[in-house]
């Protein structure tokens, strides 16, 4: 089991690395960044699963009162980041722990208007 922890964490690490050579980044700093994408994704992918399934027990209770309502619950629990990159690791870009129902809203705002 160990092994294929170790073997994923180092393929992990070489995609994460692979594609940013031509970065101004030293290749210690960009394998840091790598090592710092996977274990944060490690650490943040299963309490963003909880609150995802919690999240989506939460929209089914909801649906019983409002089917659209749930539908936000649903992409607000569910939406958003799920893997840490090397990117977010920089705060180059934000990590969103929400997803953004803004659009669903839009577009169903949109269609009571023209009706």
């Amino acid at each position: 089991m160990n092994q294929i922890f170790a073997g994923l964490v180092m393929v992990a690490l070489i995609i994460q690395a692979a594609p940013s050579w031509a970065s101004n980044d030293s290749t210690l700093s960009q394998a840091g960044y790598g090592a710092g994408s996977v274990l944060g994704t490690l650490v943040y992918a299963p309490f963003k699963a909880t609150f995802c399934i919690l999240g989506g027990i939460g929209a089914a209770f909801t649906a019983i009162a409002s089917p659209p309502t749930a539908g936000d619950v649903a992409r607000a629990s569910c939406g958003g980041t799920w893997v840490i990159t090397p990117s977010a690791v920089k705060g180059e870009e934000p990590v969103h722990v929400v997803g953004d129902t803004r659009s669903a809203l839009a577009v169903r705002t949109s269609e009571v208007a023209s009706n």
